[in-house]
């Protein structure tokens, strides 16, 4: 570790109070999605980061039409543009959203407190995904306000999105489409023990089916539609076990996944259902095609029902995220990530370089052919930090070392280890 690095680091430590204070008033503000009423943090995350020093900085409202149509209610992205040098050299994109999934039941502190226990920072979206926020921009604000040695060549842009949870399209999505950034290299949010080369993409179906209604006591009267799914969800389920033969070569990824998570149907007890829907999330593993397993998901489901007399099926695909990656491990930005990862944590191991079964936002960018990893705050398994569950939690240590990490290679990336 140089002498710019190592003060660096030392400017992390000295503001981590400040940092930790930063990402605690983060969780403070309700950002759950659904029901998708996410300009307030938006608009109060534009502020903070003026109050930091950021200069060129947009909050760049979405249209209420094109947020209403993704089911959201209010909705604006933050970008913050810094230039090193004459801004000539690469351009990097750190990544991160701030919607949050709605905390539910079960937690043992305020889910909107940022409360600190045992060194642990508690609250929703504290690991998914506010402390990158909170990690990106001090990251940045570091190599902004230490003097350093080696002039810097490059711009880094900080993409605060808040529609992950929805799919990322109007967040980093419609930046990328609208040329509001054009990275040649990205860094999403992920966790601080792996650099995250890949991830699941994924499609998701309902599936719905309607008969004929009839009074319980002459059901032959009536055409059942949950009988009629009961099929369908027959077949799904022995099409499911096949998929475990397609097994995938990254790490971390096992195999395709299939999931009916939600079902409705019904009048009465005492009726034959008329209608019955079902909603499917099947996982795309990398590299397989999602076109010809839309494809295989239709034939399944229509085989299912084409004796059934007198039904009417309908299927409508809901959602369809590319996988991503995965992204080589020798790339200049997983080198650079795991030489500052083994120097910053010391003694703990290489960096572990994987996929996750998740989707995430890092797939926007893949599909432009920009060189992307994930990687941020929290510890080696989702489970650890409770995502998406009560109690959700990120260390603290993490957070700052994880801080220190993305600057030294924000550092590098930029030109600072040359010459």
């Amino acid at each position: 570790m140089n002498q710019d690095k190592k003060s660096l680091v030392q400017w992390i430590e000295e503001h981590q109070a400040e940092m930790i204070d930063f990402l605690k008033k983060i969780v403070q503000v309700p950002s759950d999605n659904p029901a998708g009423d996410c300009y307030p943090i938006a608009a109060f995350l534009h502020h903070e980061l003026q109050e930091l020093g950021f200069v060129d900085i947009a909050l760049l409202e979405v249209d209420e039409e094109e947020v209403k149509a993704a089911g959201m209610i209010s909705l604006a992205n933050v970008l913050s543009s810094t230039e090193f040098g004459n801004g000539a050299g690469t351009n990097i994109v750190l990544n991160a959203h701030g919607d949050v999934v709605p905390p539910g039941l079960g937690w043992s502190v305020d889910p909107y407190g940022g409360e600190i226990i045992n060194g642990k920072m508690y609250g929703r979206g504290v690991a998914v995904s506010k402390s990158d926020i909170a990690a990106y921009s001090y990251a940045v604000l570091a190599l902004k306000k230490v003097k350093i040695s080696h002039p810097l060549q490059g711009k880094v842009d900080l993409a605060f999105t808040f529609d992950e949870e929805t799919g990322g399209e109007l967040g980093p999505k419609r930046l990328l489409d609208q040329g509001n950034i054009s990275p040649d290299q990205a860094i999403a949010a992920g966790f601080t023990y792996s650099a995250v080369n890949a991830h699941n993409g994924c499609l998701h179906f309902e599936v719905k089916t309607t008969g004929k209604s009839a009074h319980a006591a002459l059901p032959h009267t009536g055409i059942d539609a949950l009988e009629a799914t009961t099929k369908i969800l027959n077949g799904l389920y022995e099409y499911r076990q096949t998929l475990a033969a397609n097994k995938s070569s990254v790490p971390g990824i096992d195999h395709p996944t299939l999931v009916v998570g939600l079902i409705s149907g019904g009048i009465n007890t005492n009726v034959v259902p008329d209608e019955c829907t079902i909603r499917v999330d099947r996982r795309l593993i990398p590299g397989e095609d999602g076109v010809q397993a839309e494809v295989e998901f239709r034939k399944v489901v229509e085989e299912a029902v084409k004796t059934t007399q007198g039904i009417k099926l309908e299927i409508r695909k809901i959602l369809h995220a590319e996988s991503f990656g995965p992204v080589p491990e020798d790339s200049p930005l997983i080198s650079a990530l795991s030489a500052n990862w083994q120097s910053i944590m010391k003694g703990k191991g290489d960096l572990a370089i994987n996929g996750v079964p998740i989707y995430a936002d890092a797939r926007h960018f893949y599909e432009k052919g920009i060189p992307t990893i994930m990687f941020g705050v929290g510890p080696k398994l989702l489970e650890e930090a409770n995502g998406h569950r009560a109690d959700e939690n990120i260390r603290v240590d993490d957070l700052v070392d994880a801080t220190k990490i993305i600057a030294c290679t924000l550092y590098d990336l930029l030109g600072g280890g040359k010459g």
